[in-house]
């Protein structure tokens, strides 16, 4: 993306990583982690300007994939009294608070181990995965990530039917970002950094 996902601007003065944190406070999550690694100066510095609250947990290891930031926060949240975790991407900062609040519901009633969004056969995010997977996260394989152990304790319970096109909508490259501002009415005049 030639930056950081995390400081790219959604419109209405938010960034990607802005967008996640506030819609995660208005679910009601009242400690949101966000793990940095590569370009971490430059994304605490501009979350900083929001004055939204958050906690910063660096990954030194960030270059080994996903799975070592996802035990670096597991591992600033872990301690007695934490159920479970719930874990977003910053490419996809799009989901609703309603969505969040689903997902945390759906956990409250059913303790099903792993929880996600669901449409048809793809699944969403946020994900929330129960403490009893932890250490299962800790020992997965690198390459293959969280995928693995979440899969393994994936049920129809914990599979949560979403019509939210936000849990689905990853924003990965310059290209479906482009093309995601350019379908904001006005055709994303505004939508840009000056």
């Amino acid at each position: 993306m030639g930056r950081p996902k995390a400081t790219l601007p959604l419109g209405g003065g938010d960034t990607f990583l802005t967008r996640i944190v506030r819609t995660f406070r208005d679910a009601g999550v009242d400690d949101v982690i966000v793990v940095v690694g590569h370009d971490a100066e430059a994304i605490v510095a501009a979350f900083a300007e929001s004055e939204l609250p958050a906690r910063f947990v660096r990954n030194a290891a960030y270059d080994r994939g996903q799975l070592s930031s996802l035990v670096a926060g597991l591992n600033a949240i872990d301690r007695p009294g934490v159920a479970a975790v719930l874990v977003t991407l910053v490419d996809v900062p799009l989901v609703s608070a309603a969505t969040v609040r689903a997902v945390l519901d759906c956990y409250r009633v059913t303790r099903a181990p792993v929880v996600r969004p669901t449409s048809g056969t793809r699944h969403g995010h946020p994900l929330l995965i129960d403490r009893s997977l932890f250490d299962g996260l800790r020992r997965a394989d690198p390459a293959a990530g969280a995928k693995s152990v979440v899969r393994a304790h994936a049920s129809p319970a914990g599979d949560l039917p979403i019509g939210d096109e936000g849990a689905f909508t990853d924003i990965d490259t310059t290209e479906e970002y482009e093309r995601w501002i350019s379908s904001r009415p006005g055709g994303g005049a505004g939508w840009r950094d000056p």
